[in-house]
């Protein structure tokens, strides 16, 4: 057996989610990284015998759309899915459906689903430091259970998820992340690792507001704290969000 991450993580709580999940089922896994525009998705080889743990931040309730495009690309040939759905504290909604959907329609066989948490990749205070010791322990736990329905060979037709037909309209977020131009030396390392390409290589103080999909990723690998987002629309959001997101909620398996 073959284990696989298939991941979309910007900020890195996804990709942990993922590891936490696939090392209790095999230390040695292999990483696709969704984030990377230049890798060949449609080239990548899975087979019957392959387990992928998809693992997607959850964007107003959905997949976002760039993973959707990549994921879209991948030739499953039967390998075993389980779906990863990553928030930060407030609501996963049509998002495992919608990856659900996603991967049958390109062969891959679902068979178990994981709702997790980490910390949000925006208000950074909401769900802080998730995953932790708790949410660890917890998911090893859902990989034992998923262990056992691997090993049983009997797999749901389909496997039955959370979510809603249609899927849950999202317009995007209107916090865009910005330069600022003094403390930008121009490295170029966001530019490099932007998963759509909105900040331009040559000018890497800039962003291109109408292609940036506000994952975060410029401002996690900046190494001079060069991007930040508006102070006070970062207020505003984490007042919203604050009254909603206080009770921690749990790491949830669907089997």
């Amino acid at each position: 057996m073959t284990v696989f991450t298939i991941t979309f993580s910007p900020t890195d709580g996804t990709q942990k989610c993922a590891d936490l999940l696939a090392n209790a089922l095999s230390p040695a896994h292999t990483v696709i990284d969704l984030t990377d525009r230049t890798l060949d998705f449609a080239s990548i080889p899975f087979s019957a015998d392959d387990v992928c743990i998809v693992a997607v931040p959850v964007y107003g309730g959905r997949v976002p759309d760039i993973a959707v495009l990549r994921l879209r690309q991948l030739h499953g040939s039967g390998a075993r899915a389980v779906l990863v759905a990553v928030y930060g504290n407030r609501a996963f909604e049509d998002t495992l459906l919608e990856l659900r959907d996603t991967l049958q329609a390109t062969g891959f066989r679902p068979v178990a689903a994981v709702a997790a948490l980490a910390e949000h990749s925006i208000v950074r205070q909401i769900a802080a430091g998730q995953p932790d010791a708790a949410d660890a322990a917890q998911l090893s736990g859902f990989a034992a259970k998923i262990r056992e329905r691997l090993e049983s060979g009997k797999i749901p037709e389909p496997l039955t998820v959370p979510g809603n037909v249609p899927y849950r309209a999202f317009g995007g977020v209107p916090l865009k992340p910005q330069a600022d131009p003094t403390a930008c030396n121009s490295c170029g390392k966001c530019a490099s690792l932007c998963p759509v390409g909105a900040i331009p290589a040559d000018t890497p103080a800039e962003t291109n507001a109408d292609a940036c999909i506000s994952c975060m990723r410029c401002i996690a690998v900046c190494p001079n704290g060069a991007r930040a987002l508006n102070p006070d629309m970062l207020a505003g959001l984490a007042q919203k969000l604050g009254a909603v997101c206080g009770e921690r909620k749990q790491n949830e398996l669907f089997l």
